[in-house]
């Protein structure tokens, strides 16, 4: 199973947030990418840099026969036609795309994606902390489980839930 994440806080050339996400859903379901599902749009406070607007996240269910290098230098070419700029991280962007797992595939960071300064690490390693990636990928996936963890989504957004001193125990 291939998971991206989708999200934006601002306006663009496919213009808002939420229309900004249909459209890169349309493009993602293109040649050589297919989309298989996709969750509801959600709105959610920003994560990392909180002065900035809120979000609008989803999750989507993608078959392609690309490397993950390849399917990731395509999830940046979709950026790049929303007008994405790698300025500050975390901060505002017309269109996040982040390629969450490629079909259990792990990954430390050998090679990078053309045109991105990092080398590829999958699963993503913010997973498990982020609940505006877990709450979508739990609807369109509830099967599906971390590949290093083995939890599936909803198992940490219940890890999330839990006091810090339950975790512990």
């Amino acid at each position: 199973m291939i998971i991206v994440a989708l999200g934006s806080n601002v306006a663009g050339p496919w213009g808002t947030p939420e229309e900004t996400l249909q459209t890169a859903l349309r493009r993602l379901d293109e040649h050589p990418t297919t989309v298989v599902a996709a969750s509801a749009l959600r709105t959610t406070e920003p994560f990392g840099i909180t002065d900035q607007p809120d979000f609008v996240n989803a999750a989507a269910i993608l078959q392609t026969e690309l490397s993950p290098q390849d399917l990731m230098a395509r999830l940046h070419d979709v950026e790049l036609q929303a007008e994405r700029r790698r300025t500050v991280r975390w901060g505002p962007r017309t269109l996040d795309l982040d390629l969450l797992d490629y079909d259990g595939v792990v990954m430390q960071g050998k090679g990078s994606a053309m045109g991105h300064q990092e080398p590829l690490v999958l699963p993503h390693p913010g997973i498990p902390e982020r609940r505006f990636v877990l709450t979508p990928v739990a609807e369109i996936a509830p099967d599906w489980r971390h590949p290093v963890l083995h939890k599936t989504a909803q198992e940490m957004l219940d890890d999330l839930r839990a006091p810090r001193d339950e975790l512990d125990a």
